[in-house]
């Protein structure tokens, strides 16, 4: 007897193939925004939790008084530091220190395309799942709030959306999922497209 995966259920044998050939960015949707010479490297964790009634998205939400991203939705995760061994390390190094959720807690299952963000970050994506229950303790600084969104809605058909706003006289393109009363967007809501690429069979494998 087979038992059925719950609603919204992560094709993890899709994660686990999936090999990054491309590297997305703000610039995809507004070509004139190009990536900065520089680049800092980054890496988040995109954790799946496995909840009986179908996979979440953790999501964090920032800190008002941060100098970037502030207020903003957002994985953990940050730079890449002299000391970390590789990106993946930097960000369960960061994941800790943002939300308490030790190394040892995720079971990473695959990395998605390097996201090169118009504030100059080049972000490398983990994609980890997490098993309940789970003890997290945010980071006062740095984390105003820890949720989680259905990751069902992420893969319905009608997401993400593509929202338009005329900064400076110049109109731009940005992908949104909002959610509930939760705006998730830019380079979030542009890891997370990835990702539904990825569990939907929509891009290259």
């Amino acid at each position: 007897m087979t038992t059925e995966p719950p609603p919204g259920a992560a094709d993890l044998e899709r994660l686990r193939r999936y090999r990054p050939r491309l590297s997305r960015g703000d610039h995809d949707l507004n070509p004139d925004l190009k990536p900065l010479a520089s680049l800092r490297p980054a890496a988040v964790l995109v954790p799946i939790v496995r909840r009986p009634e179908g996979d979440t998205i953790l999501l964090t939400l920032r800190t008002p008084h941060l100098t970037a991203h502030a207020g903003q939705i957002a994985f953990p995760g940050g730079g890449v530091d002299a000391g970390d061994p590789d990106p993946l390390s930097a960000a369960l190094r960061e994941t800790e220190e943002e939300i308490g959720l030790p190394p040892g807690k995720v079971e990473i299952v695959g990395r998605l395309d390097t996201y090169v963000s118009r504030t100059g970050f080049e972000i490398q994506p983990f994609v980890g799942l997490l098993t309940p229950p789970l003890e997290t303790a945010p980071d006062p600084f740095e984390v105003a709030e820890i949720f989680e969104v259905p990751l069902a809605f992420i893969l319905a058909p009608n997401n993400p959306k593509l929202h338009r706003i005329t900064v400076q006289g110049v109109e731009r393109q940005y992908y949104a999922f909002p959610y509930r009363d939760r705006y998730v967007w830019g380079v979030t809501a542009g890891i997370l497209r990835n990702l539904r690429d990825v569990l939907l069979g929509t891009t290259a494998e």
